[in-house]
């Protein structure tokens, strides 16, 4: 039988590590693959383990996301299924925000009264991986769980940005640590599978993936007033006995938290057999747009994911995501990029006029050149313009654009004058 269960997205906090992609969206609303928004995971995730009832807490810069869960989530009237949106909200039992992640749910618990379920499944929005949710759910019952963490072996190097925790033989958590300091970690090495360890991944880090038995976590919000569920609650549970369990994943996984992790998690589906399969046969949901097929004049490309509507007359498009709407002109090259394409289209008459008076349309213009480079949406790039990323390029950020991690990150619709060079 199927459990019971209730889904909560975390809608994210300032996501200032992914400047200047979170400059007007929250994290789970930027653009990833060309055609989705991150929140499209954790909730493609729900749906396609049959856990349908799924609410989505949201704070800063919510607009745009909350935009794309109202397009994009739409179920039967005979179904008891949905996607709603808990935006954070000043009442008179508090005037304050949410403060962490825990704090998030305790403020969105009220809410949850009008529905039945035996357990809450938490998740991150800014996540990209597969899972079927039912055998980490079936893992909790048949273990007899208070609560269930999401586990992934990591390396050392990782070990520090993340909750890392040791377990019995049983899968019992016995001790936890948030963010250790590096040379805390040779106290908390992991028994895990032989490959991992080969690989140097000696270490269990939490996911940011939680199952609780209903009842437990009000009994908790109650015993523990701490705002953040990996530095207070959760060491909390364990210190004062509640049996909580590591379900260990061995899938591909990665926290979407910084600029260099969002360029090489959208540049690695360009490859032969990427990490993250858009392809399996369970499918990544998201808005659906009227938009036509994409349009290839005469450019050379290679291992390169074009999404809808794009016109591309580029001479060389190599191990680069475009996104939907993208125009391309002649003579420009592509390489080692991700164009996240625009939110429409310019008219014809508005091009002719743009070309005559020298101001660039939106899209790349005539004779660039891009590599190693983000372009957010809407941008507009000059003919003859040269952005070329590389790791000699010192962290800045300036009117049109910002570097990171040799990444040149171009602002959502920012005017890159023609003959510009960047790099």
């Amino acid at each position: 039988m199927k459990a019971n269960v209730i889904s909560i997205v975390l809608g994210g906090g300032r996501g200032t590590r992914l400047f200047p992609l979170t400059y007007s969206r929250s994290k789970p609303a930027v653009p990833i693959a060309g055609k989705y928004r991150l929140v499209d995971i954790p909730i493609s995730n729900c749906l396609n383990s049959g856990y349908n009832r799924i609410l989505v807490l949201t704070q800063f810069n919510s607009a745009s996301l909350n935009s794309h869960i109202k397009n994009s989530y739409h179920f039967d009237i005979f179904s008891k299924g949905f996607v709603d949106i808990l935006a954070a909200e000043q009442n008179v039992e508090s005037d304050k925000w949410y403060q962490g992640t825990a704090d998030a749910v305790r403020q969105s618990m009220k809410h949850l009264d009008k529905y039945e379920y035996e357990y809450i499944l938490i998740l991150s929005g800014d996540q990209l991986y597969q899972m079927d949710f039912r055998e980490m759910i079936n893992f909790h019952k048949e273990n007899g769980g208070d609560i269930t963490i999401a586990t992934i072996p990591v390396n050392a190097k990782d070990a520090t940005g993340f909750g890392i925790l040791k377990a019995d033989e049983t899968g019992e958590i016995t001790s936890f640590i948030e963010k250790p300091a590096a040379d805390l970690l040779c106290d908390w090495k992991s028994d895990v599978c032989e490959q991992n360890r080969y690989e140097g991944k000696e270490y269990l880090a939490s996911m940011g993936i939680y199952v609780f038995n209903k009842g437990v976590l009000k009994k908790i919000f109650e015993e523990d007033k701490g705002n953040d569920f990996g530095k207070e609650l959760i060491p909390h549970a364990i210190e004062n006995g509640y049996k909580t369990l590591s379900f260990q994943y061995n899938g591909y996984w990665t926290d979407i938290g910084t600029i260099e992790s969002f360029y090489d998690a959208n540049i690695d589906l360009c490859q032969d057999f990427p990490k993250f399969n858009l392809f399996a046969s369970d499918p990544i949901f998201t808005r659906p747009r009227m938009l036509p097929p994409s349009k290839i004049l005469s450019s050379y490309v290679n291992k390169a994911i074009f999404s809808d509507g794009c016109i591309v007359m580029a001479d060389k498009i190599e191990n680069s995501v475009i996104g939907n709407r993208t125009r391309i002109d002649k003579g420009s090259t592509v390489v080692n990029s991700y164009i996240m394409g625009t939110d429409y289209y310019q008219s014809t008459e508005s091009i002719v006029e743009n070309d005559a008076r020298g101001i660039p349309n939106l899209g790349v213009g005539k004779y660039c050149y891009i590599e190693r480079a983000i372009l957010d949406k809407n941008c507009r790039i000059g003919n003859n313009v040269r952005i070329i990323g590389g790791k000699h390029l010192p962290d800045g950020d300036y009117e049109t654009h910002s570097i990171k991690d040799g990444i040149v990150v171009v602002k959502k619709n920012a005017v890159i004058p023609p003959g510009t060079q960047i790099g």
